[in-house]
């Protein structure tokens, strides 16, 4: 390639770079005009934005100064109109003051001529007054001098007359009202106590304090006994009781204070006889077995007690002390069985009282319970049942209830007193109780020396098997009136210096005969 050619080449190369600026340049100054163009017609499009918005703004902001304004003018009419009232308001009461004034000063004015018109009164008053005490004591005078008497003389006789009168009437109603009330009261009680007690069905007791266990034969005795004594010995000493042996045939007695080991103690030997292998291990088993048999017994008696009787909450120690009770017995007469009598019919009691027979039944049933600690603790079962009661939750009518069956504290409801009349009756009632015959006669002779041993009293008969004392009188040493303190003397007397079931009637007999012979 020759130097001509490659300069030609290199010329055109050049001459085309150049056009390619010039072409290149033409572009730029074009796009910078139509850029130009474009941001003038954007400002412009700004600025007429701005005055459009600045017009808006003015238009709106006028709105609200016109709002804000009529607002401000209603306002304004408003509190104008409220102002307006209150001064109306204001001048109708200071109308309605000045006619209260004027009022005011007429009543003030009529109230002065009231006082003037009153002094003036009181004055005559005074006059008339003064003219009044003369002619009185003018006529005291008269009056005093026509029946020898003076004015004290004469008021003290006629209170005299009359506290004698009154004293008259007073006595005549209360004797009527104690009359009334006696005999209402008593066909009420009666009422209430025979459907009581034909609510309740109960079992005559026969139990006796002394366990007696009869033998097949007289062999079994010299087992019983062991060689030298062991068998008897270790028996004593597993059960607690006692074992008597004695001459009589086929028998032999088990003596204990304790009712609940009397118990284990009969049935444990019941069982070694039934066994036939008695020596001290056979024994020991058997006594052990049994106090188990016992104690599960117990429990289930005394939770049968609850059921029945509907006892809710009941400590579960509470419930194994009643049926330790079954098998205590008290003048012979099961102490549970007893407390379930006296539960039912306090309950019976209590409904027709109106009182709730839900306590009633729960004091009645508890109100024996210490008899299940007594042999183990020191004090009255009273007393110890209601510390027992109280210790395992029951409440101050319950535990007042039963330290308060025997009258040993003062009763805080009336459910004492109701527990003491369903005691009553569950103990007097044909066979719940058995009574030796020395022990009956001592109890009437008893009750007729403290019936003798009253002034003027000529005789005195135990009657009804010492439930009633009648005591005759001499009509010369005692009238009507104390032959009424005679019988409540004695029936005092009865109540601080013996102890017996339910009550005694106290019937004082006074009657004056006149004698006179027909010849």
């Amino acid at each position: 390639m020759s130097i001509t050619t490659i300069m030609c080449i290199a010329g055109a190369f050049i001459a085309g770079v150049v056009v390619q600026l010039i072409i290149w340049k033409i572009l730029q100054v074009n796009k910078i005009k139509h850029a130009k163009e474009t941001a003038d017609m954007i400002v412009e499009k700004a600025k007429k934005e701005a005055e459009l918005e600045k017009k808006q703004s003015l238009l709106k902001a006028k709105d609200e100064w016109f709002k804000v304004k009529s607002e401000f003018e209603k306002e304004m009419g408003k509190r104008q109109s409220e102002s307006d009232k209150r001064d109306n308001a204001i001048k109708s009461r200071e109308g309605d003051l000045n006619k209260k004034v004027n009022l005011l000063k007429e009543k003030e004015q009529e109230i002065k001529n009231k006082e003037g018109f009153l002094t003036s009164k009181e004055k005559a008053l005074r006059t008339k007054d003064i003219e009044l005490s003369r002619v009185l004591s003018e006529q005291n005078q008269r009056l005093e001098s026509i029946a020898g008497l003076t004015q004290t003389q004469a008021k003290e006789t006629l209170k005299q007359n009359l506290e004698v009168e009154v004293r008259h009437e007073a006595a005549q109603m209360i004797k009527k009202i104690k009359d009334e009330a006696k005999e209402t009261g008593e066909i009420e009680a009666q009422r209430i106590i025979t459907i009581a007690i034909q609510r309740c069905a109960a079992e005559h007791t026969i139990e006796s304090t002394v366990s007696t266990i009869t033998l097949p034969s007289e062999e079994i005795k010299g087992r019983i006994i062991g060689r030298e004594g062991r068998n008897i010995r270790a028996f004593e000493e597993a059960t607690g009781i006692d074992v008597i042996v004695d001459d009589t045939p086929e028998n032999i007695v088990l003596s204990g204070y304790d009712p609940v080991k009397r118990e284990i103690a009969r049935v444990a030997m019941e069982k070694l006889i039934a066994d036939g292998r008695i020596h001290p291990t056979r024994i020991e088993e058997i006594v052990g077995k049994t106090v188990k048999e016992i104690e599960k017994k117990i429990k289930e008696t005394g939770e049968q007690v609850v059921f029945d009787l509907n006892l809710p909450s009941l400590h579960p120690q509470l419930v194994e002390y009643l049926g330790r009770l079954n098998y205590r017995t008290s003048f012979g007469q099961n102490v549970l069985r007893h407390s379930k009598e006296v539960a039912v019919l306090s309950a019976h009691m209590a409904s027709e009282l109106g009182l709730d027979p839900r306590i009633a039944t729960r004091a009645g049933i508890l109100h024996d319970i210490g008899k299940a600690i007594d042999r183990e603790s020191e004090g009255t079962h009273a007393q110890l049942g209601a510390e027992v009661a109280k210790k395992f939750g029951e409440n101050e009518i319950i535990t007042n209830a039963i330290a308060g069956h025997h009258e040993d504290v003062e009763p805080l409801s009336p459910y004492p007193i109701l527990i003491q009349a369903a005691d009553a009756i569950s103990a007097t009632r044909p066979g719940a109780r058995m009574e030796t015959f020395s022990t009956y006669v001592k109890r009437l002779e008893q009750l007729e020396e403290i019936a003798e041993s009253f002034k003027g009293v000529d005789t005195a008969y135990a009657l009804q098997a010492g439930r009633e004392i009648r005591v005759m009188v001499n009509p010369v040493d005692i009238s009507d009136a104390e032959a009424e303190e005679v019988a409540s003397q004695i029936a005092k007397k009865v109540e601080a210096d013996m102890d017996y079931p339910g009550q005694i009637k106290v019937t004082v007999i006074r009657e004056k005969r006149i004698i006179d012979y027909a010849k």
